[in-house]
């Protein structure tokens, strides 16, 4: 197997680990990139046999952890694929500290997107990674308006400089229909200049992976377990009529929302996302030895 033909949307794998990049490769015959978080590098198996030995990192010792990782993946994928490395990130953040941080890990892969939350001090962190020349991917995002902000804060960058990723997932798990957050977006950002990509996160099944094709989403990121079933499928690439089911789900109606507003305008609070933050930095401390 190879890569489709008519296959458009960047097809990447959501891991912490460099074994499962080879196997995804293995298995596709092709692989367009890897998204990594703070979660999914406290789920690299070397991570949890040292936890399980009662050992933890130092702070510099996670920190030459994630960049061996990073290395590893980059020696896999194609010199222009996909990679998303996350700054550490909790509610007192700030700015500053993420941007310094991106920088640093911008050095371990020049073409990586510097993931940030979705929050106001991860967005004046974009901002200011943008005018560096850096690239940003905007994560844990839950909301159109949300969307609308990092359109905002990161006007003026360059076509392919900007992601953002909206957890359709973790939508779903409320009750309503992740997807339309997705395609609510597309339809947004096609009043706008096409400067941000939009990037299918917290993908739970084949056809949200299909759908997000189907929607003409930039990058879909799947775990490898949803790859290996859209594999056994034989890969299939839906057109534009691609119709998905919700089941039941309850909708998401599209806002009309105006893009040429400051980014500070937008409402961006949203639970998922605080709880987010939380999530990824208790999983990242997790790792750490606590000094006396």
């Amino acid at each position: 197997m190879s890569r489709p033909q008519d296959l458009r949307t960047k097809i990447t794998l959501d891991s912490g680990d460099p074994e499962e990049t080879k196997e995804a490769i293995s298995l596709l015959g092709f692989l367009d990139g890897q998204t990594t978080n703070p979660t999914l590098v406290s789920r690299n198996p070397r991570a949890e046999e040292r936890l399980e030995r009662g050992e933890k990192f130092t702070q510099e010792e996670l920190t030459d952890f994630y960049r061996q990782i990073v290395r590893k993946i980059s020696a896999l994928i194609p010199g222009d694929g996909h990679l998303s490395i996350e700054v550490y990130a909790d509610h007192s953040t700030t700015a500053e500290e993420m941007l310094r941080e991106g920088r640093e890990k911008s050095s371990w892969n020049p073409n990586a997107h510097i993931k940030y939350p979705t929050t106001r001090e991860g967005l004046r962190a974009a901002q200011m990674s943008i005018k560096e020349g850096m690239r940003a991917n905007l994560t844990i995002c839950f909301t159109q308006e949300q969307a609308a902000a990092v359109y905002a804060a990161t006007r003026g960058a360059g076509k392919g400089q900007v992601l953002v990723s909206p957890y359709v997932g973790r939508r779903d798990d409320h009750g309503e229909n992740g997807m339309d957050l997705i395609k609510n977006i597309i339809a947004m950002y096609k009043k706008g200049d096409g400067h941000v990509g939009v990037l299918t996160a917290s993908v739970r099944s084949v056809d949200q992976v299909l759908y997000s094709i189907a929607l003409g989403a930039d990058v879909v990121t799947a775990h490898l377990r949803t790859l290996r079933k859209w594999r056994e499928k034989g890969m299939p690439v839906p057109d534009n009529n691609y119709s998905y089911d919700p089941k039941g789900l309850k909708a998401i109606p599209y806002k009309e929302i105006d893009l040429t507003k400051d980014w500070q305008e937008y409402n961006i609070a949203h639970e998922l996302t605080e709880a987010g933050v939380r999530r990824f930095s208790e999983d990242w401390n997790k790792l750490i030895k606590q000094t006396p």
